[in-house]
């Protein structure tokens, strides 16, 4: 049987038992960007995007979905947090056309078991919201270098990405 995935007598997949960990403080930080073109990350840093505040909403969004991760990663505990904030850092590559907004996620809750999905989740919905709001004039926008950046508390301690 494998540590990450635990199964019952017949074989089924079922959430992890956590009852028995400590509930520790718990934060996760995950982070990625969204590329696109100058123009494109003008009228979102200028807040006339026909959708309206492109990064207030995207904030909004990545927090909801933070908060509903368990609703949508099968065998995912559903989770008390306590802290969500999502971060957007805007950048003009010098000398080339491309555009990016660098996001970063951060949850943390006091429980049992992490909250590196949630972060995840948030980041990616964060972002999917960028590109929902801006596709009408850059449907060539990509979502790239997702990933978790920090993971600290519980029994396997920290983590932080090199």
């Amino acid at each position: 049987m494998s540590t990450l995935t635990h199964f019952d007598d017949q074989g089924q997949a079922h959430m992890v038992d956590v009852a028995a960990k400590a509930s520790t403080h718990r934060i996760g930080v995950a982070g990625g960007r969204i590329d696109m073109l100058p123009a494109t990350l003008a009228l979102i840093e200028s807040g006339t995007a026909k959708k309206g505040d492109v990064l207030g909403i995207a904030r909004i969004a990545g927090i909801m979905a933070a908060k509903k991760t368990s609703d949508l990663i099968p065998l995912c505990h559903p989770l008390a947090l306590t802290r969500v904030a999502i971060e957007f850092e805007t950048s003009k590559a010098a000398g080339t056309e491309a555009g990016s907004i660098y996001c970063t996620a951060t949850v943390e809750t006091v429980g049992p078991t992490g909250v590196e999905m949630e972060a995840l989740t948030a980041l990616q919905v964060a972002l999917l919201t960028i590109y929902d709001m801006c596709k009408a004039v850059d449907r060539g926008m990509t979502i790239n270098d997702c990933k978790l950046l920090e993971k600290h508390g519980g029994k396997s301690g920290s983590y932080v990405s090199s």
